[in-house]
């Protein structure tokens, strides 16, 4: 199968719409296959099959799994007509536009996880999860399909434990995870999650990051707090797949060459886990030599102090 290069990272995808396995498998019963592909078992058996069916069929034609994916990623009918092959599997609508069917969403789906490592959010499917599995979710959903399946995870509990929980895991979770949480508990969790915030507000690092996002100017961040909040803010706009320009510009603020020099420096002496990554984004992609040759020594600082912490 076809993988993506390091420097194409798939953009987060918004979620997807999809029935249940029943309705799936009912589906792939109808798809017009030759008879001895015709598979049979339980619906968890019958998609199992076909999946793999497709996936040796696309990994055998790289032009039928570009245009798998790029229906997929355009999430827009297309005019024309659409590949016998990719009609055959059932995975598109044969009226035209041509769309990806529920099949063609399902197991597009799974090819982009395999071969990105991304996994694609389902709507409705947070329910259950638990508060970090519920931001890290949550990462690329448009506003309204946020609501909705915010909504749909505060049925099985009241504002008070829903922002207790959220509160609980912004430390741990990835820096687009932790933005996240702190817009539900900024906006959608009323006065129960604005509470939930400022109780965690003297929290080392946590709480510097919580005060620039939210902009509670009374809490300043300590100068060792200074390269973490940095760092975290850049390092949000990295994940969600922000162009190169909107993470530089993020730390630069505007700068100069020599003073965007000098805040790139005091980055090594943070401990943000996602700081290597961020120096390497202005190594390879900042327009200033001078600029990229800081963050150059920043990142052999950054890896000495991490050796002498062990």
């Amino acid at each position: 199968m076809t993988s993506f290069d390091d420097d194409d990272t798939l953009p987060l995808q918004p979620p997807v719409r999809l029935p249940g396995e029943a309705t799936l498998a009912a589906a792939v019963r109808a798809a017009p296959l030759a008879e001895e592909l015709k598979p049979e078992g339980d619906d968890a058996e019958v998609l199992a099959v076909w999946a793999e069916h497709c996936r040796e069929r696309l990994a055998g034609d790289e032009g039928l799994l570009l245009e798998l994916i790029r229906l997929f990623l355009s999430r827009e009918p297309l005019q024309g007509e659409a590949s016998g092959t990719l009609t055959g599997l059932g995975l598109v609508r044969q009226a035209e536009p041509y769309t990806l069917s529920w099949l063609g969403l399902w197991v597009a789906r799974r090819i982009i996880a395999e071969t990105t490592g991304q996994d694609i959010p389902v709507m409705g499917s947070l329910a259950e999860a638990d508060a970090a599995a519920l931001l890290h979710g949550l990462r690329s959903y448009p506003e309204a399909e946020r609501a909705e399946e915010l909504a749909g995870w505060l049925a099985h509990r009241d504002e008070r434990t829903a922002a207790a929980e959220i509160a609980s895991v912004l430390a741990s979770v990835s820096p687009l995870s932790r933005a996240v949480g702190v817009e539900l508990l900024t906006s959608a969790l009323g006065d129960e999650g604005r509470a939930a915030l400022s109780r965690l507000l003297e929290e080392p690092k946590l709480g510097a990051v919580i005060a620039a996002r939210t902009g509670r100017e009374e809490r300043q961040p300590a100068p060792d707090e200074i390269a973490w909040v940095l760092v975290d803010m850049a390092a949000a706009l990295l994940e969600f797949g922000g162009e190169t320009g909107e993470v530089i510009e993020s730390i630069a603020m505007g700068m100069g060459s020599e003073e965007q020099a000098g805040t790139i420096a005091i980055l090594a002496f943070g401990d943000h886990p996602w700081t290597g990554r961020v120096l390497r984004v202005f190594i390879d992609h900042h327009p200033d030599d001078r600029v990229a040759a800081a963050a150059r020594k920043a990142l052999r600082r950054l890896h000495g102090l991490a050796d002498l912490r062990g």
